[in-house]
């Protein structure tokens, strides 16, 4: 089998070598890696250093450049390039933890004649080992159910089954940059689930000029796909009672919304 690394990376050369080591670490006879890097118009040494690495030959490396456009349009851009089985979004600051495909490869080997799976959900860590947000309740659900009925915290580690995760894309209002990938999970929540393993894929070091650690920007910057979010949101609240939405969230629907009726 065959694992799909996809990596939107900007200005991050000084982080893509953990990235790259822990793929290398990973190698094996058992399975294939191809990992495909999307260069989001970086001014950095990133096309270098990669370059370097296509030189070693040591796993299979597709390098692409585009105008900075963003994480979302990067993701989808390379989309059409993805052969493996398995596809991953690892973003350049995170990287994996020893044996994480194994442990991908067993669940999907158990699992591979299902047709109602759209991915694999591990656990994250941070760089001192902490785990970020808790554990998995059920050993199969959605990522809605997770959040919104389960009480998940944090992020989580996805492997998207390939066949599936092709049929998606971050789906970008009005020419932004940004959208919470949420959104896209809510829509494969609807004809598929998630299996859940309380074991650790990844290792996340956020950087302070990252998305995560400027979520609020996000928000003013992208006022059109969070208000599509929250409103999606709001439409399932309507039909289904047996979840819940916290008075923050329903806060930042209301903020959002009237953000975008101050600079309609």
């Amino acid at each position: 089998m065959k694992f799909s690394i996809l990596t939107a990376t900007y200005n991050r050369a000084k982080c893509l070598p953990k990235l790259y080591e822990s793929l290398i670490k990973n190698k094996s006879n058992n399975y294939e890696i191809e990992w495909l890097i999307m260069d989001d118009g970086s001014k950095d040494e990133t096309e270098n250093l990669i370059k370097d690495y296509i030189a070693k030959n040591e796993i299979e490396i597709k390098f692409f450049k585009q105008q900075n456009q963003g994480k979302m349009t990067a993701i989808n851009n390379l989309a059409q390039y993805v052969t493996g089985e398995i596809w991953i979004e690892c973003d350049s600051d995170d990287y994996f933890t020893d044996g994480a495909f194994d442990k991908i490869k067993d669940l999907y080997e158990k699992n591979k004649k299902r047709k109602d799976i759209y991915a694999f959900a591990f656990l994250k860590i941070d760089q001192n080992g902490n785990n970020m947000g808790n554990t998995f309740k059920k050993e199969e659900t959605t990522m809605f159910d997770l959040y919104f009925k389960e009480g998940g915290t944090g992020e989580k580690a996805l492997a998207f089954i390939t066949e599936v995760r092709k049929k998606y894309r971050y789906e970008l209002e009005h020419n932004e940059r940004f959208v919470t990938e949420a959104r896209m999970y809510h829509k494969m929540d609807k004809d598929y689930k998630m299996i859940c393993s309380n074991e650790y894929m990844m290792v996340c070091e956020y950087q302070e000029e990252g998305y995560t650690k400027n979520i609020d920007k996000e928000f003013v910057n992208n006022p059109f796909g969070y208000y599509m979010y929250f409103y999606e949101i709001n439409e399932v609240k309507a039909t289904c009672g047996d979840f819940r939405i916290t008075d923050q969230e329903e806060a930042l629907f209301l903020s959002v919304y009237e953000w975008i009726i101050w600079i309609d």
